[in-house]
């Protein structure tokens, strides 16, 4: 996601300075990007480099789709609650008072297996992913004591072409073997690449808006739906049956909540403030994903 939005700021025109980890991961940026070496788990110099921004991103967070461990829990914590952390320590040190778009996820509500639909008003759960994204969201919200607009990204599952859980997917659904979880009744709220970005766009420029957004499309849908849909647009038919949920927990431990439960997730604030998606259902994001590629 970090290399999709690069790219489009500075096809926007925007001066764009990415903090990167190795020198390796350089390579991967759009011409035109600078670069502040430093790992923003920790105080560093690359705090000082934060100063001189009229906006500040942060999408840092080590991954969820892992399998579970008393390690893993502790680094997807800490991966996000250190690193905003330290990000707004910078910007109140600077004295400066810039836009500051943090991530979030809609894990935030809690894994569901209901169908109650979720706006920004709706109080966190009570899971790991609940827990984690109070304790994210908070650190951000720390900067607001030093005049900086915060917007707080509530990201659904982020599709784009090259990154993420879409194109791990394509050589399952092309070999015939794509089937839903569990049930397949579970929500599954998603967003395209592109709609993200012009989100970010549409935050830099309506400055009434703050506090938390659902970076969702206004179309959730069930597990079931996204499978049907995934193979549609591939042209190949679902030959197997849902894999059952004993069979996920065995394999993936605790992890298996994530994806047999969901959020129905609705971006009323968004849409409220005159937010158009270009991509406001699955089939139109995947088709522009898959069939182009």
């Amino acid at each position: 996601m970090g290399t999709y939005l690069s790219r489009k700021m500075v096809e926007q025109g925007h001066r764009v300075t990415a903090l990167i980890r190795s020198s390796r991961s350089a390579a991967k940026l759009p011409p035109g990007v600078d670069t502040v070496l430093g790992d923003p788990k920790g105080p560093g110099e690359w705090q000082k480099k934060v100063a001189g921004h009229d906006v500040v991103i942060n999408l840092a967070g080590a991954s969820i789709f892992t399998h579970w461990t008393r390690k893993t829990r502790q680094l997807i914590l800490d991966s996000r609650v250190f690193t905003t952390r330290n990000l707004v320590d910078a910007l109140l040190a600077a004295g400066e008072k810039p836009l500051l778009l943090s991530a979030s996820a809609v894990g935030y509500y809690g894994g569901r297996e209901d169908d109650r639909i979720l706006d920004e008003s709706t109080p966190p759960g009570t899971d790991f992913l609940g827990e984690v994204g109070v304790k994210w969201e908070a650190e951000a919200m720390r900067a607001e004591k030093g005049g900086v607009r915060v917007v707080l990204c509530r990201l659904g599952i982020v599709l784009g072409k090259d990154g993420g859980a879409l194109p791990r997917m394509i050589p399952a659904f092309s070999n015939y073997a794509g089937s839903a979880l569990g049930s397949g009744k579970q929500w599954f709220s998603w967003i395209h690449e592109e709609d993200v970005c012009r989100i970010f766009f549409f935050a830099m420029e309506n400055e009434a808006l703050s506090g938390p957004i659902n970076c969702t499309a206004p179309y959730p849908v069930t597990n079931e739906e996204f499978t049907r849909t995934f193979a549609k647009v591939l042209h190949k038919p679902l030959i197997l049956p849902a894999v059952p949920r004993f069979l996920l927990r065995a394999i993936l431990g605790e992890f298996a909540d994530v994806i047999l439960k969901g959020q129905r997730a609705y971006p009323a604030r968004l849409l409220e403030a005159g937010f158009q998606f270009r991509f406001p259902t699955l089939r139109e994001a995947l088709e522009n994903l898959l069939i182009a590629r």
